[in-house]
């Protein structure tokens, strides 16, 4: 075989090795990012929902006059007759 025909041969061979591993390690990045895209999303998504059940769904809770019992206001908030029941149960608890 011709030497220089060897050579170019040798050069594209590595080439084409070196080409693979590159592309290798982007389709691996792509996947790690896709995973860590759908690991935030999941937190930005559930946490609030934690957040709530820890934090607040006591204070909400305490709104309805009757356990189970709806709020009436628009959305579900609690209406300005329910606030102020809240706030006056707040003062004569002391708090």
């Amino acid at each position: 075989m011709d030497p220089e025909l060897k050579r170019q041969l040798e050069e594209i061979h590595a080439l084409t090795k070196d080409n693979h591993r590159m592309l290798r390690a982007i389709r691996r990045d792509q996947w790690l990012g896709f995973i860590g895209r759908v690991i935030v999303w999941i937190i930005v998504l559930a946490l609030p929902l934690y957040l709530y059940q820890q934090y607040l769904q006591p204070f909400v809770s305490k709104f309805s006059s009757a356990p189970g019992a709806t709020t009436t206001g628009p959305f579900g908030f609690p209406t300005s007759a329910q606030m102020e029941k809240l706030i006056n149960s707040f003062k004569a608890a002391g708090l």
